[in-house]
This record gives C-alpha cells, structure tokens and sequence, in this order.
C-alpha cells in the first residue's frame, strides 16, 4: 500500500511533530485539533521548525516552502476522509482515545490505516473499539519527532501482516528506524525509561541529591545525553505520571506505583516545559 496523505489527529508537540516530518518527507498531511488556537499554535511551531533549519542549512528555502504546501490545518475531523492512514496523537487518555478512534473509523475510507501514538496503552484494545482491527496498529513516535531517529511499531492481536508492513515502510519512508513490538504496556521504550524515572523523583523527594546533581550523575556516570528529571520536564510530568498509572494498573505490582512527588506536581500545574516549571524553570 502507498501511503500519499496522512491524517493526523493532535496539534500539540506530538501531532505538529509528526506533522512537519510527513511534509518534509513529500507525503500530504491534514492536521486537526478541536479548536482554531491550537490548530494555528501547531502551524506556527512546523513554520518556526522549518525555519531553523533553513538558518542550519539542513533544509533549502524551497524545500521549507514545498513542505509547508503540503501540511492542511483543520478543525474538521470529516477532512481526514481522503486518507490513507490516520495517526491520533491526542491526549494519552482512553476514553477520549476511544472517542476519537470511533468516530474516524465512521469516516475514513474502508481501506484506510488507522495508528495511535499512545505511548502505553494497549493497542489490543484501542483496535477492538473500530470495525477495523486487523488494519489498526500503535505508531509510537518519540519527541522531538523530527529529531528523534526510533519509531515503535506495535502490534495488536488483531493487526495484519500487511498493516504491519505497510507502516512499517512507511516509517521508513519518513526517515526513521521502526522497532516491532508486541503490545504491552509501555512496549519497549517507556517500560524501561520512565519507571526510571519515576526511580529518580523518588531519590529527589528522600532528599539523596538536589535535581541537577541527579541528572548529573545519570548524564556523566551512565553516558545519558540528558538527565532523567530535565527529560521528564521535556516529556511533560503529566504523561509521566500517566505511563506510570497504566503500569501500575495493568501489572499490579508495586514497583510501578507512581512517586508520590510527581502526583502532586502534576496536581500543582508543574508540567515541564509546556508550563514553564516541572523539576526546573524554564522562560
């Protein structure tokens, strides 16, 4: 199957992020988000994107201009009727997943690929909730999108070869390196990175070690390119903590409980960098 138009649903860091790298890849992308703010503050950050790279020279002017030609910004769900696959990136929470991936499959074409970003929950499920299980798969991009090499490809107990191989070029074709994985909460990456991180709140909140020091000592004794707090502040501390609940839910073991200083920060509004303050602050 080949993929020319990809629907994606989500504006926000995710959804603009797999947004720019389908139109800088020469594939159609129709993205679409609840409301016009968002849809223009995720256009604003692809222009702003490209842009840099221009300034980098890592991408011409008329690569930039040809790629933004490509990107169509909706509020409209019914405009994700022509494509070929559909990828939601919203919120990582089920039941507005359930929603959303209910109400595309009424309207995507028969033929049409539908793929979730979550980074946890089961794609198992999230399949069983459209009338096309076998052609539904997880497509777990990693932020900054454009940046990041690695793309998770999950499989359901539903998905087909076919579904699987054509995702799977079609990783390729934007650039990126596809890992298989089974479902599993968490699949690969999340199951070992963020009980890592959930470890390092814990040492925080006994007091071992202020915040920088932590990430210290991860980035100059482990080799991290980036301590596990600072990259907590650029996941967003309320996706952590989420990762975590499905972890501790689905496996009912109390090494997954979430720390109990991440809970509150995320009660307090402390996201990250999307807020302006998480484990650091940020202007």
């Amino acid at each position: 199957m080949t993929i020319r138009i990809a629907g994606i649903i989500g504006a926000g860091t995710m959804g603009n992020g797999i947004v720019q790298t389908c139109a800088v890849s020469g594939i159609d992308a129709i993205m679409v988000d609840i409301n016009e703010a968002a849809v223009q503050k995720g256009l604003k950050t692809i222009t702003g994107s490209l842009e840099r790279l221009v300034k980098k020279e890592k991408l011409g002017s008329a690569e930039r201009d040809a790629a933004l030609a490509r990107v169509k910004a909706t509020t409209q769900l019914a405009d994700l009727k022509d494509a070929d696959i559909i990828i939601e990136a919203a919120t990582e929470n089920l039941d507005l997943k359930l929603k959303l991936l209910k109400d595309v499959d009424a309207l995507a074409r028969p033929e049409a690929i539908l793929a979730s970003n979550t980074s946890s929950i089961s794609i198992t499920r999230l399949a069983a909730a459209t009338g096309r299980p076998d052609r539904f798969l997880g497509m777990h991009f990693f932020n900054p999108v454009p940046m990041m090499a690695l793309v998770e490809i999950i499989r359901g107990l539903q998905t087909s070869d076919a579904t699987h191989a054509a995702v799977e070029g079609l990783a390729k074709q934007l650039g990126k390196t596809p890992i298989t994985v089974k479902n599993n909460p968490g699949f690969v990456v999340n199951r070992l990175l963020i009980p890592m991180i959930n470890e390092a709140v814990f040492v925080l909140a006994e007091g071992l070690a202020s915040a920088e020091e932590i990430d210290n000592g991860m980035k100059l004794g482990c080799n991290h390119p980036i301590g596990p707090l600072a990259l907590a502040d650029l996941i967003g501390l309320d996706t952590c903590l989420a990762v975590m609940e499905v972890f501790y839910d689905q496996f009912a073991d109390s090494k997954y409980r979430p720390a109990p200083l991440l809970k509150e920060m995320v009660a307090a509004g402390y996201l990250g960098r999307k807020t302006g303050r998480g484990f650091y602050t940020y202007t």
